[in-house]
């Protein structure tokens, strides 16, 4: 479902990479909702969002780093957005979760789906240029 696309690439490869990681934890997320076997998810919740927590965190200061190196003019812009997805991501209520484990699973695919095609696909990809 989650796949990186030609449309999504900034023309820098190791950020290309990376946006390539971010989606692969959005497909293992979206595999795990559709997962009608595995009739406890929550642990494996857990998983993912510590794993989209310490990834994001690697990625975004991988990604401002080149923006310094490069002088990038919006990089303030892009410091400001990151903070606030890893704010969001870091502010997981844990105990709720096993509330509706499939609805919490919807909203991190949301936030995701946001990032993914919202962030990368118009902010992301003007690095490049």
């Amino acid at each position: 479902m989650y796949e990186f696309k030609e449309e999504y690439k900034t023309g820098i490869d190791f950020i290309d990479e990376q946006h390539k990681v971010l989606f692969e934890i959005a497909d293992k997320t979206y595999n795990l909702l559709k997962n009608d076997l595995r009739i406890d998810k929550y642990d494996k919740i857990v998983e993912l969002i510590k794993e989209l927590q310490d990834y994001t965190v690697f990625h975004f200061n991988a990604e401002e780093e080149y923006m310094k190196s490069i002088n990038y003019k919006r990089m303030f812009t892009q410091k400001v957005e990151h903070d606030a997805f890893i704010k969001r991501i870091k502010d997981v209520d844990f105990s709720k979760i096993d509330e509706d484990q499939d609805e919490y699973i919807i909203s991190i695919l949301q936030l995701l789906n946001d990032w993914l095609t919202g962030h990368i696909y118009s902010n992301d990809k003007l690095i490049g240029k």
